[in-house]
């Protein structure tokens, strides 16, 4: 009844030729375009914040994220996807005040806010590139 499976297949490889044959393609812009005769289904998710490298609880949530809204697109309804980042708030304050080595609201203002916002963005926006290939993945 069940056929064995090959030792030998390079699951990293399978993946990656799966990920190439949707780019070739433009699978995933099809299917977001692609004839909806149920109507839209609108689903709101929250942005992550991107203060660091995904984690495995990431990679989860984005599984949960992505399965509701390719079932509803197989069910005939549009459901559109508009990502972003949560580029500001206590983790990523958190994170720089760490790598300075200051403390509270006092020590960020003496080191100066504008610099201090630069620098979070700059962390933020350098783990951008590791969210968008989980993301796709």
């Amino acid at each position: 009844m069940f056929k064995d499976v090959s030792s030998g297949v390079n699951l990293p490889r399978l993946e990656e030729s799966i990920i190439e044959f949707w780019r070739e393609r433009d699978i995933f812009k099809k299917s977001v375009v692609k004839a909806s005769p149920q109507g839209d289904y609108i689903f709101y998710e929250g942005p992550p914040t991107a203060n660091g490298k995904p984690g495995i609880h990431h990679v989860i949530a984005r599984c949960y994220k992505d399965l509701f809204p390719r079932f509803k697109t197989m069910q005939g309804y549009r459901v559109g996807r508009k990502g972003g980042w949560d580029t500001h708030g206590l983790p990523v304050e958190i994170e720089i005040e760490k790598k300075l080595g200051l403390s509270g609201k006092q020590d960020i203002e003496r080191y100066g806010i504008a610099e201090f916002n630069k620098l979070a963005k700059e962390s933020v926006f350098s783990n951008i590139q590791d969210w968008n290939w989980m993301t796709e993945r």
